[in-house]
């Protein structure tokens, strides 16, 4: 799968009350709204680069990790991570994790982990990959805009 260096994969326990996790029903409630794909920021940004005349596949299946946008002919692809989830400023954001902390921890380091791992696949495949902050997105879409087709327009398209 490439040339990158593979980490020893870090183990996320199963979050359920066997494992000693538990949670509200209203924070069951609020985590089952969170989407995976097609979220606010996603589709701001995919609106302003079809404006823009860049068409795009989502949610590539055929690309490790699922892309969010791929943008085949110039060999480039887009993720637009969740802070949480995808851990910003995680030294000091994980210490102000209260409850269930031995399941979130290593769960958010596996996500760190395995964006690395994509990153270097990819990478290593031909794309350039582009990772925005969800929350960076909705505050500065154009500027996050512009560093996608400042690097679209430096290349040629390969047919």
């Amino acid at each position: 799968m490439g040339d990158y260096q593979l980490e020893e994969r870090i183990k996320v326990p199963r979050f359920n009350e066997e494992s000693g996790f538990y949670t509200s029903p209203e924070r069951s409630k609020i985590m089952g709204k969170i989407r995976g794909k097609n979220t606010k920021p996603e589709l701001a940004f995919r609106k302003a680069l079809y404006a823009k005349g860049y068409r795009y596949r989502i949610d590539y299946k055929k690309l490790i990790g699922k892309p969010d946008i791929v943008i085949k002919k110039y060999r480039t692809v887009i993720f637009i991570d969740g802070a949480f989830w995808h851990g910003q400023n995680w030294e000091e954001r994980k210490e102000r994790i209260k409850s269930n902390k031995a399941f979130w921890v290593p769960k958010i380091e596996r996500n760190l982990q395995r964006d690395r791992e994509v990153n270097s696949v990819l990478t290593s495949m031909g794309y350039t990959v582009f990772r925005f902050w969800d929350h960076e997105v909705k505050k500065e879409l154009d500027r996050c805009l512009e560093t996608v087709t400042a690097h679209l327009e430096s290349m040629s398209p390969k047919s």
